[in-house]
């Protein structure tokens, strides 16, 4: 199954917004790994992003588990919709940064926490 992972994130992602008509997910594949790009429309984009980030940090996380899987490694891209609901001017961020999450790579501690719980979680799974 070459694109569980699309299907893993699209599954989830419906289950979640108002507009499941309105999800896009685009799968690019290069050296780094595999890119799962997401679009929703701008009511839905709170309910993916979730307080302080935590719901889209979980998705990555699960994103990551389903990699692993596959032996790949999956990265996820929440695109901010046209017209969002943020405006760069009152929240002094950029309109590629949304609910404090930016696009930059996250910083070393938080990544070598990240791959603890993903390694914690594979060793449950491997009963």
């Amino acid at each position: 199954m070459q694109n569980a992972d699309q299907q893993f994130l699209e599954y989830v992602i419906k289950a979640l917004v108002d507009n499941p008509n309105d999800v896009k997910v685009n799968r690019t594949v290069d050296e780094m790994g595999v890119l799962l790009t997401l679009e929703v429309s701008a009511a839905d984009m709170g309910k993916i992003i979730g307080r302080q980030g935590n719901t889209a940090k979980s998705i990555r996380t699960l994103l990551r588990v389903v990699g692993m899987k596959n032996n790949s490694r999956v990265n996820l891209k929440i695109n901010e919709p046209v017209g969002g609901l943020r405006s760069a001017d009152s929240s002094g961020q950029t309109p590629g940064s949304v609910a404090g999450i930016s696009s930059s790579a996250p910083d070393q501690s938080s990544a070598a926490r990240a791959s603890k719980s993903v390694d914690e979680a594979m060793a449950d799974l491997k009963l």
